[in-house]
């Protein structure tokens, strides 16, 4: 991991836009390069960057990945506010469902590296599966908690 500043000057009246990078090389050899204006050093703008990743997941299994919360017309913010309480819930409830399915393995992988079927879809699917098979079985169990995965190399 690499921290490094640089200036960019500015134009006409504006100030000099001092940015600060972190750089590191990821799996595959390719470099990871992360901008902040904030100063920081360069291992703490990639931590920043990382929780910012997973959010960025995050909304994206909420949205066209996998709940399609993008298409809901509500306006009143009240509403909004329980779907998306909601849309936690089984967001929670998914990621449980693909921790009791998988354990501590990861998604297969295909020869180009990425995974076959994300952790979510693999939860997602199995929900469905759940739900139009009938509820006979719990779907999950007494301990609500998700196991702790092992950590991969990213970022």
């Amino acid at each position: 991991m690499r921290g490094f500043t640089a200036v960019l000057p500015g134009r006409a009246s504006h100030p000099d836009l001092e940015l600060h990078f972190g750089a590191r090389r990821i799996k595959g050899g390719e470099l990871l390069v992360v901008a902040s204006p904030y100063p920081a050093t360069g291992a703490h703008i990639l931590r920043q960057y990382k929780k910012r990743w997973l959010i960025e997941c995050l909304f994206a299994d909420s949205k066209t990945r996998g709940l399609n919360l993008e298409d809901t017309r509500l306006t009143l913010a009240s509403k909004l506010s329980l779907l998306i309480a909601i849309t936690a819930i089984a967001i929670a409830l998914i990621c449980r469902a693909a921790a009791q399915l998988m354990g501590h393995k990861y998604p297969a992988r295909k020869k180009h590296g990425y995974c076959s079927k994300s952790w979510f879809r693999t939860g997602f699917d199995e929900v469905r599966r759940w739900m139009r098979s009938g509820p006979e079985t719990p779907l999950v169990a007494r301990n609500l908690v998700v196991p702790r995965r092992l950590r991969v190399g990213v970022v």
